[in-house]
């Protein structure tokens, strides 16, 4: 199943992340560039340092200046994220393209590589959740929380996997077909956000 699949490569990102634990760690992406696996480790990755830029960003000593610099790392984070949601998807539009659609197909609410995305958070949560549910040094109502919450997350997974793939075999099968919207983000484009272009010229 995909979304097996898929769990098993953010894991592999995440576990690799850990080992050095730093946001400004240098990249390796262990899988070819025509590879899926490629494309679901790099989003991951991204996913993985977003996840800590968020941490440090809420530390309240931080220095303002340092936070306009991660707030702008955030940024054009977010903008790689959505970029390889959308190159995910490009690989299953190529996948499913000879597929013959029922006359009475229908679109699903979200395209298969944005459940993916979910997959790849949620994958996030089920690690640092069992990080704060072995702590040794936390209490024992700390640890039966984080316990329960786990056990949620892994529900959790267990249901959005059935559903991704779910998705992909009604795709393969005609039953359901995906359109990919690009992502139109107005923020960041210069002719967009009325700030920016205030600021050309």
């Amino acid at each position: 199943m995909f979304s097996a699949f898929a769990f098993k490569v953010f894991e592999e990102s995440i576990n690799q992340y850990h080992i050095k634990d730093d946001v400004d760690q240098d990249f390796t992406n262990p899988y070819p560039k025509d590879r899926v696996e490629h494309l679901l480790y790099r989003k991951n990755w991204i996913d993985t340092v977003q996840w800590h830029y968020e941490d440090i960003i809420r530390d309240l000593n931080i220095d303002p200046v340092a936070a306009l610099e991660l707030k702008r790392k955030i940024d054009a984070s977010n903008q790689d994220r959505t970029d390889l949601v959308e190159y995910i998807d490009s690989y299953f539009l190529e996948t499913y393209s000879d597929v013959q659609l029922k006359d009475d197909a229908t679109i699903n609410t979200e395209s298969p590589a944005w459940a993916i995305d979910r997959l790849s958070i949620l994958a996030l949560k089920i690690y640092h959740m069992q990080e704060e549910a072995d702590r040794t040094d936390a209490s024992p109502e700390h640890i039966a929380k984080c316990k329960e919450k786990l056990a949620v997350l892994l529900e959790q997974k267990k249901d959005l996997s059935t559903a991704i793939d779910q998705l992909l075999a009604d795709i393969e099968a005609g039953n359901k077909y995906m359109k990919v919207y690009k992502q139109m983000k107005m923020y960041n484009d210069d002719e967009l956000n009325p700030v920016l272009r205030g600021q050309k010229g």
